[in-house]
């Protein structure tokens, strides 16, 4: 159970190894003080991806500690919003207690990257910043909102 005061922002995948948590990471590091940032996958791979892991560090944020978990993890807790990070969660994502908004921005899986290792971690490199870029306009938005909602 949750019991923190800040509202849940989960986001779900499929595997909950990849683009979740690299979301989930960025979030964290945008918008942490204002939310409670989770991830989970509807069929947990039960690990997070090294490569994941890696190009987060390079930009100095360690999500080593992250775990792939169970979205019905969450069910028995309230979640302010949920953001869908493939089309495989969100076709398959439950409408959870309070929750009040659902995001659906789809990314490639940088986990089916192919090739060299060099090859592959320019795939995650990409993913990565196109998350960050999304992630981190959200988060701005909602910081807007919140400074709006105090001010009153």
């Amino acid at each position: 159970m949750n019991a923190s005061p800040k509202p849940t922002l989960l986001i779900l995948c499929t595997g909950n190894s990849c683009r979740s948590h690299l979301a989930e990471g960025l979030l964290r590091a945008a918008a942490g003080d204002l939310f409670d940032v989770q991830s989970a996958g509807s069929k947990p791979a039960g690990y997070v991806h090294p490569l994941a892991i890696s190009v987060m560090a390079e930009i100095g944020i360690d999500i080593s500690g992250h775990t792939s978990k169970p979205m019905t993890q969450f069910l028995g807790q309230p979640v302010e919003s949920v953001i869908t990070v493939c089309g495989n969660a969100d076709q398959v994502c439950p409408v959870y207690p309070g929750q009040m908004n659902r995001h659906h921005w789809p990314f490639d899986d940088p986990a089916h990257a192919t090739g060299t290792e060099t090859e592959k971690l320019a795939v995650f490199r990409r993913v990565r910043d196109e998350i960050r870029a999304v992630f981190g306009a959200y988060a701005a938005g909602r910081r807007d909102e919140a400074k709006r909602i105090t001010a009153r």
